[in-house]
């Protein structure tokens, strides 16, 4: 006698996502990195992801909230190697140089991150406070630089915002350089870019060092 077949009144199991928001995010790197910001949607990430196209929706409204994510994690990923490489140098003079030369390893490093992070992808930037936070702490790291430096008389005085502003403006010059290979072959790897990176320290703090008054 043939056996029975078996129905089961079990409902197919669905497919479950461990960690839906860090596959997004890993899916968008990765679409930015292999075709460019035009090639992003959130269908496509989905696609990527293994998920329907409407699972997105449920950890963001739209791509902007997509990117948004994207940059938060890169200004926080950002802040902690200045923190990191920071922390064994001796005063502040060490420290801004240090964390000049993390900001643009960084970049170098996690270049999708940084073209999300100082991309004009935000056109509603008050909807992002996570990523206004994140930002702030980096820059944050620099300001604290520059006013223990003026408190000890080793930078020259002046408006401190002022200055770091400029300093910003040479580390961050030389990371989007290196990040669109428009020096060619320097900075080809990571021990290049951190020789360069050194080097334009130096130089900017030369900039910042307090001239000795004559008489």
């Amino acid at each position: 006698m043939a056996a029975r077949k078996k129905t089961s009144t079990q409902p197919k199991p669905r497919y479950h996502h461990g960690d839906l928001h860090r596959a997004l995010i890993d899916a968008s790197l990765a679409l930015i990195s292999e075709e460019g910001f035009s090639a992003l949607t959130l269908r496509e990430v989905a696609r990527r992801a293994g998920v329907t196209h409407a699972a997105p929706y449920r950890h963001f409204a739209d791509k902007e909230a997509l990117l948004a994510a994207v940059a938060e994690e890169g200004f926080r990923a950002m802040a902690a190697q200045m923190r990191e490489r920071m922390a064994p140098a001796g005063g502040p003079a060490e420290r801004l140089s240090a964390s000049g030369v993390a900001y643009v390893l960084f970049a170098v490093q996690h270049p999708s991150h940084f073209r999300v992070m100082f991309g004009p992808h935000f056109v509603r930037p008050e909807e992002h406070q996570g990523l206004s936070a994140e930002g702030g702490n980096a820059f944050g790291l620099l300001l604290q630089c520059l006013s223990e430096g003026q408190q000890a008389g080793l930078f020259r005085p002046g408006d401190t915002h002022a200055l770091a502003l400029g300093a910003w403006s040479l580390v961050h010059g030389l990371a989007s350089l290196l990040v669109d290979g428009v020096l060619g072959q320097m900075g080809k790897g990571g021990m290049d870019a951190e020789a360069l990176a050194v080097s334009q320290s130096r130089m900017l703090l030369e900039g910042l060092l307090r001239t000795p008054q004559n008489g």
